[in-house]
């Protein structure tokens, strides 16, 4: 698609002034490096502008069926990007892009993809100029740098004790989500489970550490931060098994409570009752050994991992277990086990002779309790468990339930950028023309192609106001001449008021985003754009 259309207009040489002279004649002359750039500046930009109408509070959201049928209707720019199915390399370098943001920030994810489009279209007005494609490259990943360093000038520095700013930058990213209306109640939940992992020193979280379940039942005002454990698993009644256990004593097992299986597929035939009895006997004492070995350490929860080779637990096991008073969680999966065992304190055992008591963990209550209608088992209480966070994620439905973590999710990486960089700034377009202008302005000390360069760089930077203007129904033009004019007027925190339709103070209006969300995005954006503007073929191999 992106190259037909390059191909179709005039011929990039022809579209170049005549007086072009010089170090460029020679790189004006050749036709095939152009179009190769153009025809990949509108692959990247044709993905910029499907994600721009879901920029800001106002952004639209999309619906999006997978291959498998599953339906998902979300606005953050990575998942819609990573479901697109895109062909062109340079299109497919915006959806790593954003993909990168997310890796970064968490958040921006579509602000960075719409920053890359509109400095990739200030670049072909350059192209057109005939300046050359190195100087243009490196000259914006210069303008890059400016920009961060205006930003970091305007920015306010943030205690972690702080709670208030926390929430704020918290309930700004959940604000353009579907889940918006309950950034009251998700917006807490994210900034205590990231300040329950942090220590006074740290630079970084893991938010490995903080494991979100989601449960079909309630609605999205049932979600809550629980003090220890929750499991994706439900207790295993089928045998009238306990499903409340006082004074836990819990063993994390990865092998099977079931009758062995030999390695190799073999048949025997049985044809006397009495063998046959046998048979069944030594299967019941081996599976009644194993139960009894495990109560002899004194356990009284068991979490098994499950199994692909043969039954993790037979009926017979469980009936046995039930009888030992042993409450049992199957199906853990393998790679929740190493969280598992970190938030509990216990080791997992692969063998039943290794089964000790200096394995186990031990907490006050293990109980499965009903939850706004869904079964949920929490682990509470717990002895020498290391610093780990669960949330309950509860939902109406399916679809709202991934989204509402897919939120949770931006809420929690925003407050982590806090701990990385710990400094907020203004949202609601301010930093985006502040910049603007303090680089236009700059551009005027410098002299030659240059100073094209970093005005053109600096006009680029209003698509982010601009798009946040058009997406809430507002005039665009209007807005963003009124937002520049307060601008010159000393008002370095002047922003769109989406909610009431004009500019206002944004900080007084608790709009808020960490300092490395805008960095990051325009860094990463700027990085894009030069990488796909140095590109002047393109091949296909076998």
């Amino acid at each position: 698609m992106a190259t037909t259309a390059a191909a179709s207009g005039p011929s990039p040489a022809a579209r170049l002034p005549a007086g072009v002279s010089g170090a460029n004649a020679s790189f004006s002359g050749q036709s095939k490096p152009m179009e190769v750039r153009l025809s990949n500046m509108t692959a990247a930009k044709a993905i910029g502008d499907a994600v721009r109408t879901s920029l800001g509070p106002k952004g639209m959201d999309k619906m999006i069926q997978t291959s498998g049928g599953e339906v998902i209707v979300t606005n953050d720019g990575a998942t819609i990007l990573s479901h697109l199915a895109v062909l062109h390399p340079a299109a497919k370098m915006l959806v790593d892009l954003s993909a990168a943001q997310d890796i970064e920030a968490g958040d921006g994810t579509t602000s960075v993809v719409v920053l890359c489009g509109s400095f990739l279209s200030a670049a072909e007005k350059l192209l057109e100029k005939g300046i050359h494609p190195t100087i243009i490259a490196e000259s914006f990943l210069r303008a890059s740098r400016k920009a961060v360093e205006y930003l970091t000038e305007i920015s306010t520095p943030v205690d972690m004790k702080d709670r208030n700013a926390l929430l704020r930058a918290a309930s700004t990213s959940l604000n353009s989500k579907i889940v918006s209306q309950y950034s009251a109640i998700l917006s807490p939940i994210a900034v205590s489970a990231v300040t329950r992992l942090i220590t006074p020193t740290s630079s970084n979280v893991d938010l490995r550490d903080v494991r979100v379940v989601k449960k079909v039942g309630g609605t999205i005002e049932d979600t809550e931060l629980i003090e220890g454990v929750v499991l994706n698993q439900n207790a295993i009644t089928s045998q009238g098994g306990p499903t409340r256990m006082e004074k836990a004593k819990i063993g994390l097992i990865q092998f099977q409570l079931s009758s062995p299986k030999p390695d190799m597929d073999n048949q025997i035939v049985v044809n006397d009752y009495r063998q046959m009895d046998r048979i069944l006997k030594e299967e019941r004492q081996y599976i009644l050994n194993l139960c009894k070995k495990i109560k002899k350490a004194g356990c009284n929860v068991l979490l098994i991992q499950k199994s692909i080779l043969r039954d993790a637990v037979t009926d017979m096991s469980l009936h046995f277990l039930a009888k030992l008073k042993i409450m049992v969680v199957k199906d853990v999966e393998r790679d929740e086990i190493e969280w598992l065992a970190r938030s509990l304190g216990c080791k997992p055992v692969a063998d039943v002779e290794q089964f000790t008591e200096d394995k186990l963990a031990t907490a006050d209550l293990v109980d499965e309790g009903e939850h706004a209608g869904a079964k949920v088992v929490k682990i509470t209480g717990i002895k020498g468990g290391g610093k780990t966070v669960s949330v309950l994620c509860m939902g109406s439905n399916s679809v709202v339930l991934e989204e509402s973590e897919r939120s949770l999710h931006d809420a929690l990486c925003v407050v982590r950028c806090l701990v990385k960089k710990r400094a907020l700034i203004a949202g609601g377009g301010a930093p985006e023309i502040h910049v603007s202008r303090q680089l236009a302005q700059y551009a005027q000390t410098l002299r030659g192609m240059e100073a094209y360069c970093f005005a053109a760089y600096a006009e680029a930077l209003e698509v982010i106001p601009t798009t946040l203007a058009e997406n809430a129904g507002l005039n665009p033009i209007a807005i963003v001449t009124e937002l520049r004019n307060r601008h010159a007027l000393g008002e370095v925190n002047a922003g769109i008021n989406v909610r009431k339709g004009l500019i206002s103070n944004i900080l007084e209006e608790d709009v808020v985003q960490p300092l490395l969300v805008s960095t990051s995005a325009i860094e990463l954006a700027t990085e894009t754009a030069a990488l796909l503007l140095k590109v002047d073929d393109f091949h296909l191999t076998r």
